[in-house]
């Protein structure tokens, strides 16, 4: 649910490469995580299913509570032992960190790409004094006092946060392209993506 916001863009980016990639007669499948994984499009191949694919992501639902990475990546790496490329499309801000899901990803010799999708209210903060805040994802309910000190240290920590998923991208050998809905997805497929690696 704290995709709510960024879901379509999501969606968007998975539909422009996996229509890529059953046009290039790669067999593609299609999985949701949250505190669970979730199948949406069962291993498929070939142009033809192209239609049963984009409809798969239209009716894709929001689901689940915490994202759990850890346990996704690894209940994945237990269903798909055969090598291929693995695209992963996230903002990144899970509770429990991203390292060791992105180990269990690896063990299997998978292609990694991560690709993340933050927007500006994820990057910065504009609150200011006293507020009510609710986790979509847990229920958990906290009031806080908001100072400008404050919100400069919840930006500070994201940027920290972001710059630590580059720093294991790059040290892993794992693909990471960084993107937000306010950029045409077009515009990411084919040139952000292209300096990532992931597409000639």
């Amino acid at each position: 649910p704290s995709m709510e916001r960024k879901f379509r863009y999501a969606r968007e980016l998975g539909a422009a490469l996996g229509y890529i990639a059953l046009n290039s007669l790669y067999r593609l499948c299609v999985l949701s995580m949250a505190d669970r994984l979730v199948p949406v499009l069962d291993a498929c191949r070939g142009r033809g299913n192209s239609f049963r694919f984009l409809q798969s992501l239209e009716t894709m639902k929001l689901h689940g509570k915490d994202t759990d990475f850890t346990s996704c990546a690894r209940e994945f790496q237990a269903r798909r032992k055969r090598k291929g490329l693995l695209i992963v499309v996230s903002d990144f801000l899970f509770p429990d960190g991203f390292e060791e899901g992105l180990r269990y990803l690896q063990w299997n010799r998978h292609d990694i790409f991560c690709l993340q999708v933050q927007d500006e209210l994820d990057q910065s903060c504009d609150w200011k004094g006293d507020v009510d805040l609710t986790c979509v994802e847990s229920g958990d309910h906290r009031r806080i006092t908001i100072s400008p000190a404050e919100a400069k240290a919840y930006e500070t920590a994201i940027a920290e946060w972001n710059d630590s998923l580059r720093r294991t991208c790059a040290r892993s050998g794992i693909g990471l392209a960084a993107t937000s809905p306010e950029i045409a997805f077009d515009v990411v497929i084919q040139e952000i993506l292209r300096r990532g690696g992931l597409i000639a």
